[in-house]
């Protein structure tokens, strides 16, 4: 055990290393390092010590377990090998890899950018030439012993997909009806950590997806922004009656709700989409919620699905949240929300709420759960197959549970820096780096009490990802405005960022 809190002392000296001003440490920083090198020289010392006892006591059960006691003896020799060429190399390992450090997170593998391309072949010889780096080693070394998640993320994206294919198929001929107004939906959209592959929670992740709406006959949306802007933009969906009257010659039996008199609409046709799923007009998260809740409900032993699974459906005033278990007892989490789209772009507003926020129930919150899907799969196709993003993010998402740190905060600074590393640097042999290079970003958003909003006023957005036209020229959104206006969450901040640390090195070193 006192070998391993020596091991643990290490990775936590090199995470929390402080980052370089220039290519070459400066004096007080050498003196700091070589402080350090000292300090683990004599815990080193101590642990040799405590090594030789143990041996000693080993020696003294050897008339009685003679052949066993050589081989621990043997074992024990070897430990002190090590241990001894470890003190030696520490140092000089710490100083080759503070040297290689540069000044900006976009020059520190300069020149590598070309390594994508490499082979499986050439990766191997790659890590073969890098084997005396100490700090990539470990690297390896704790890459190997966090876990993924044990789901069986294949099979269960099938399961989601198959069941929102059903009920879309089962909605369908309601939507075209001429005697019935309700929404369109569109195909599902997967959004969120367990689609992008970085969830936390393993088998109790929730595979959310976002269902486009599109207006019923006769019918159209217009979103009006709210003027409450923080922490994101809040939207109304207006609904507006359009003429249908150039329409009724090729739908039998169609009304056109500008042009035909109340009482014969409300004697041909089921009550408008003004009066079922509106409050004035605008439209209405909560009944849209509970309209869905409603059709899932009726049409469920309709499915294929419910020969396998039974279903539970699960409290929510705005999404529909199902619970599906199978028979070998093993559940599956489903949350359907629902959006409507801001022109072509992928950015829609959702009936999804914001922690601890109060909405109205005609408010629609801005979500960016598209676009971020879309940037993740960008950074997939231009990273290296070997890249270890998203297993960073995984490993520090799991660290936040019960502070005051949201996974979209962690999420959005991950962003920031895929975009100002360079891809190749997430390689297996630089996760500790790069685990290091997210702590320190957090720290300095925490101590700027800033954190901009990815999407907003950030050129280095891909441009794939189509945006409206506005937010380009926005001015950012700043995740960590209350820690502005409150001087004691600040603090509590900090005081929890220091926790977080301590959790990382716990979590790398105990990890199974």
């Amino acid at each position: 055990m006192s070998a391993t809190k020596f091991f643990a002392v290490l990775v936590q000296s090199i995470i929390q290393l402080p980052q370089m001003v220039g290519d070459e440490p400066d004096e007080a920083t050498r003196k700091r390092v070589q402080h350090r090198a000292e300090q683990l020289r004599q815990e080193m010392t101590r642990l040799l010590r405590e090594l030789q006892l143990w041996s000693l006591e080993l020696r003294s059960l050897e008339q009685s377990a003679f052949a066993w006691g050589a081989l621990l003896f043997a074992a024990l020799q070897t430990w002190q090998f090590w241990a001894i060429a470890g003190i030696l190399v520490l140092p000089f390992g710490l100083f080759r890899w503070l040297r290689k450090r540069s000044p900006e997170p976009e020059s520190s593998s300069k020149g590598k950018e070309s390594s994508s391309s490499l082979s499986k072949e050439e990766e191997e010889q790659e890590e073969s030439e890098e084997g005396s780096d100490s700090e990539r080693d470990m690297s390896r070394i704790f890459a190997k012993r966090i876990q993924w998640p044990v789901q069986n993320l294949a099979n269960r994206i099938w399961v989601v997909e198959e069941l929102l294919g059903e009920l879309r198929v089962l909605q369908e001929p309601l939507s075209k009806s001429t005697c019935s107004f309700f929404p369109e939906l569109q195909p599902a959209i997967r959004v969120g950590s367990a689609f992008e592959g970085w969830s936390p929670y393993e088998d109790d992740a929730v595979y959310r997806v976002l269902v486009p709406l599109k207006p019923p006959r006769g019918h159209a949306f217009h979103l009006e922004l709210g003027t409450e802007q923080m922490p994101a933009r809040n939207f109304c969906v207006r609904v507006e009656q359009v003429c249908t009257c150039t329409r009724e010659q090729l739908v039998e039996n169609m009304l056109c709700f500008l042009h035909h008199p109340e009482e014969e609409l409300r004697r041909n046709q089921d009550p408008s989409f003004l009066r079922t799923l509106c409050t004035g007009s605008y439209l209405d998260v909560q009944k849209t919620a509970r309209w869905f809740q409603s059709f899932v409900m009726s049409s469920w032993m309709l499915l294929p699905q419910s020969r396998r699974y039974k279903m539970k459906m699960l409290p929510s005033r705005h999404s529909c949240k199902m619970q599906l278990t199978k028979s070998s007892r093993r559940t599956l989490f489903i949350e359907i929300m629902f959006g409507v789209q801001q022109g072509d772009s992928d950015i829609f507003v959702s009936s999804q709420t914001r922690e601890a926020t109060f909405t109205p129930s005609t408010t629609w919150p801005e979500s960016y759960a598209v676009a971020e899907v879309r940037f993740f799969r960008h950074v997939a196709r231009q990273a290296p197959h070997s890249s270890y993003h998203l297993k960073c993010l995984h490993v520090c998402a799991r660290i936040l549970e019960g502070t005051g740190f949201s996974t979209y905060a962690l999420k959005t600074a991950v962003m920031h820096l895929l975009t100002t590393i360079p891809l190749p640097d997430w390689h297996r042999r630089e996760f500790l780096a790069r685990l290091g290079d997210i702590m320190r970003y957090l720290r300095s958003c925490l101590e700027e009490k800033r954190l901009d909003h990815f999407f907003f006023g950030n050129e280095r957005v891909p441009e794939e990802i189509i945006l409206p036209s506005d937010f380009q020229t926005a001015e950012p959104i700043n995740l960590f405005q209350h820690l502005t206006q409150d001087p004691h969450a600040h603090a509590e901040a900090l005081r929890e960022f220091e926790e977080l640390q301590d959790r990382l090195t716990r979590l790398l070193y105990y990890s199974r």
